[in-house]
């Protein structure tokens, strides 16, 4: 009896994935996310840039 036995066994290795051919509709599709999210973080960007929308003014409470 070894004392690699009692041990934790080693995993087998995954295979490799093999890499797809990606055909037109393929390549225009990821383009058109790409631009999409480009488009998105600008948008983030320039809504993070000013302040509250509409906060400004006395804020009243419901009691009269």
């Amino acid at each position: 009896m070894s004392g690699r036995e009692g041990g934790k066994k080693k995993p087998l290795k995954a295979p490799k994935k093999q890499t797809k051919d990606m055909d037109d509709d393929d390549v225009a599709f990821k383009q058109k996310q790409k631009e999409e999210q480009k488009a998105l973080d600008a948008l983030k960007a320039k809504a993070s840039g000013k302040g509250p929308l509409g906060a400004g003014g006395i804020k009243k409470s419901g009691k009269k």
